[in-house]
């Protein structure tokens, strides 16, 4: 008997550990105990630990047949328990336990993906509920202010009209590009810009009080609500922030949604008057999958597919107009990214029966990050390196075919003048 290799991954093997599973390296040899045929069928099925851990081909059938519980397939008991192929000083897993625990998502049986991280360049939809100053909001040049005043200067029964009008302060008044509030030529100026509304509330008092001490002031906003509205698309840059106009940046890269609601909630708490944000994402820019088409001895042509959770094999492979001339169906897998720990994820891909017989096992969930290898054909491949290996030599022999047929060229035609008279 031998061992059955294990082609384009690493041999590894998957203890339990706690409940979890981990890498451990699987030896070459046959361990001791293990005498049935069909034990060597379920430790020859190519591993794969979706969990992160460690990863081999898989055999889709035997995970098709792991899944319906029959023993025979498994291989023979030990004390009750299967015989395995993993094992530690603790416990011990079956082949079709691994199998099983090592399932990956496919047609017909996909699965939803964990909470979005928005990364860059991803395209957010952000709008604030509310868009009311708060009370330390700081008033600046050119804003109206609504001021009124009681128990002004007096009014004189023979005054004319625009005197009186002088004297009393009911009305807007706007802040000038000096910063001066102007009351009229009855009251002056009264410097404000850039100062929260109770402070110029104070200010205006302490100035009227002066020329008139028994006289009432309210400053009030007309319009309270803020000078940019938070709402529409917002682009993540590359530092990683989003832009919310007059009101900064806040970092939200990494984030789920609800964290990055939060974040640009209590940013925005600075600026606005108890805010309440939605966040969604409009544009899924950050995950992506690839699918690279080897061009067998003649360099690999990667073609770069965004990812929206729902894709299949099938549908990457459609996405590139189909399979090249230069692939090998029977040579396709999926590599999966792992954790650094981890060694190659290496899912392999069964062409024929997936687009003729509409079979589902290996036409697997694509998962952002996925690299879709596409290999080409052997004798492609082959046909490239033995022309990179005669094209020199074919080269060289057409230079020397065309300086010889110069050099015949030339012997006829100084024959032919000579024959001819020539000098």
């Amino acid at each position: 008997m031998r061992w059955a290799q294990t082609p384009r991954s690493a041999t590894a093997s998957c203890v339990a550990d706690s409940g979890h599973l981990r890498p451990v390296g699987l030896t070459p040899k046959t361990p001791a105990g293990y005498r049935s045929n069909l034990l060597l069928t379920c430790t020859s099925a190519v591993l794969v630990c979706v969990s992160g851990c460690a990863v081999t081909r898989l055999d889709v059938s035997d995970s098709q047949r792991c899944e319906t519980g029959t023993s025979a397939e498994c291989g023979p008991s030990n004390n009750g328990r299967r015989a395995g192929i993993c094992k530690n000083d603790r416990e011990e897993l079956t082949a079709c336990q691994i199998a099983t625990a090592c399932d990956v998502p496919r047609e017909l049986r996909k699965v939803t993906l964990p909470d979005y991280r928005i990364e860059i360049p991803d395209i957010l939809l952000i709008q604030a509920v509310h868009n009311l100053r708060p009370p330390h909001a700081i008033i600046h040049a050119g804003e109206p202010l609504l001021v009124q005043a009681n128990r002004g200067v007096p009014l004189l029964p023979t005054e004319n009209p625009v005197s009186r009008q002088f004297k009393q302060i009911n009305g807007l008044y706007v802040i000038g590009t000096d910063g001066y509030l102007n009351l009229g030529p009855e009251y002056g100026k009264v410097l404000v810009a850039e100062e929260p509304l109770n402070e110029i509330q104070r200010r205006v008092e302490v100035h009227l009080k002066r020329i008139a001490p028994q006289i009432q002031v309210l400053v009030t906003l007309p319009n309270p609500a803020n000078e940019q509205i938070v709402a529409g698309q917002h682009l993540v840059r590359m530092d990683g922030t989003v832009g919310l106009g007059i009101y900064g940046g806040v970092y939200i890269n990494g984030m789920t949604r609800k964290e990055a609601r939060d974040a640009i909630q209590q940013h925005l708490a600075q600026h606005i008057h108890d805010p309440r944000v939605t966040v969604d994402v409009l544009a899924y820019n950050s995950k992506k999958y690839y699918v690279v088409i080897d061009g067998g001895g003649a360099g690999e042509g990667v073609v770069t597919l965004p990812s929206t959770g729902n894709e299949t094999v099938l549908d990457a492979i459609a996405s590139i107009q189909g399979l090249p001339s230069v692939a090998s169906k029977a040579d396709i897998w999926v590599a999966r990214p792992a954790p650094g720990c981890c060694k190659d994820q290496v899912l392999p891909v069964k062409w024929n029966a997936i687009v003729q017989g509409a079979q589902t096992e290996t036409n697997y969930q694509v998962l952002p990050g996925d690299r879709i290898y596409v290999k080409a054909d052997k004798m492609v491949a082959l046909d490239t390196a033995v022309s990179r290996i005669t094209a020199p030599f074919e080269r060289l022999l057409g230079f020397t075919i065309l300086g010889n047929g110069t050099y015949q060229t030339l012997q006829v035609g100084r024959a032919a003048f000579i024959a001819g008279g020539g000098p």
